[in-house]
């Protein structure tokens, strides 16, 4: 077809595509397409994919939920690679991660010390948990049994950094703090409360 004249098929008739989370950047995982699967996904705005084992046209997340509205499609610079864009809702991998690509193989960048972004990472489990659950995960007990259990759990942590900070240990301030900010993240996703939201409040302390 004349739309795709600058994409490269190779002899199957397909082309890879990388799928990138548009907000954060991380790459999610890697598929096929031909051209069928690439019309579906600009008609549906939805990813649309061939799989080579099955030989036939699939859906992504038709079965999961966990489907992945398309932003962006780009190409590279010698047409036979595609990069999509997407807005994944929950996970991308079978397994239950957020990313198929989840096994380190090499690292030769320097470990940087944890800061404020470990928040933004947290919150971003804590609602994969929530809208895919795990079995045997501690953030799924939490949700599945509700506010009142939360809530419990908020106040408790809070009581136990009123103690560690009585008691004058900083390691067990530390480390009954972290419980503290934990279960309160978890509290603001059950109330579909954004960290973002509460970093504008925040800053309307500085005026």
């Amino acid at each position: 077809m004349e739309k795709w004249k600058d994409l490269k098929f190779n002899e199957q008739g397909l082309i890879p595509a990388i799928i990138q989370e548009e907000n954060t950047g991380e790459i999610l995982m890697m598929a096929y397409m031909n051209e069928i699967s690439l019309e579906k996904t600009l008609e549906t705005g939805e990813t649309w994919f061939y799989s080579r084992s099955r030989k036939q046209l699939w859906h992504k997340g038709e079965t999961s939920g966990n489907t992945q509205k398309v932003k962006k499609i780009d190409y590279d610079c010698d047409g036979d690679t595609l990069l999509i864009k997407v807005e994944q809702k929950g996970v991308a991998c079978h397994t239950g991660e957020k990313t198929c690509f989840f096994n380190e193989f090499y690292d030769n960048k320097e470990k940087k010390k944890p800061d404020a972004e470990v928040l933004k990472k947290l919150y971003e489990v804590i609602s994969n948990r929530k809208e895919s659950p795990k079995e045997g995960s501690y953030t799924n007990y939490l949700f599945q049994n509700g506010i009142d259990k939360i809530c419990k759990k908020v106040g408790e942590e809070a009581s136990e950094v009123i103690i560690a900070a009585k008691n004058g240990d900083k390691g067990e301030l530390i480390y009954e703090s972290s419980d503290l900010i934990y279960h309160l993240l978890v509290l603001l996703k059950e109330q579909e409360i954004a960290p973002e939201e509460i970093y504008e409040e925040l800053n309307l302390r500085f005026k």
